[in-house]
């Protein structure tokens, strides 16, 4: 039987836009992924974006995370819980390492998709030199 996923969403402001934060743990796998909305966004908005993209966000490379909890009973704690995730604001330490690591990724991709980039343009201006040497040797 697969491990319930349980995905939090939060919404915030970090100037000059509006951003989400989306937040899944899966198999006690933790990944993150920030959305960018620009405007303040509708809860409407969000929820037809998050329908719409849920397949083509790139989340964060996984992250040893705590396991979906337990279903709570007493209505008045499930408040107080609620009442504490309100009051949150900024982005947690879980969710900024996992951000950082995706940014990391990211940047190492780039380093050696450049790096092939550059080594090919070195090739090719080898093989032409090389080229010229042997014309310039045949007397052309």
């Amino acid at each position: 039987m697969k491990d319930a996923v349980q995905s939090v969403l939060t919404i915030l402001f970090e100037a000059p836009f509006w951003v989400g934060l989306y937040e899944r743990v899966e198999d006690g796998e933790y990944r993150v992924c920030k959305i960018t909305f620009g405007g303040e966004p509708k809860d409407y908005e969000v929820y037809a974006f998050i329908l719409r993209h849920r397949y083509a966000l790139r989340f964060s490379p996984p992250v040893q995370g705590e396991g979906p909890r337990q279903p709570r009973v007493n209505p008045k704690r499930v408040q107080r819980e609620i009442g504490r995730q309100l009051e949150e604001r900024g982005i947690g330490t879980k969710a900024q390492q996992a951000l950082k690591a995706q940014r990391e990724q990211g940047r190492l991709e780039r380093k050696a998709r450049s790096r092939a980039l550059r080594e090919a343009e070195e090739a090719r201006r080898y093989a032409l030199r090389q080229e010229k040497k042997k014309a310039k040797r045949r007397g052309r």
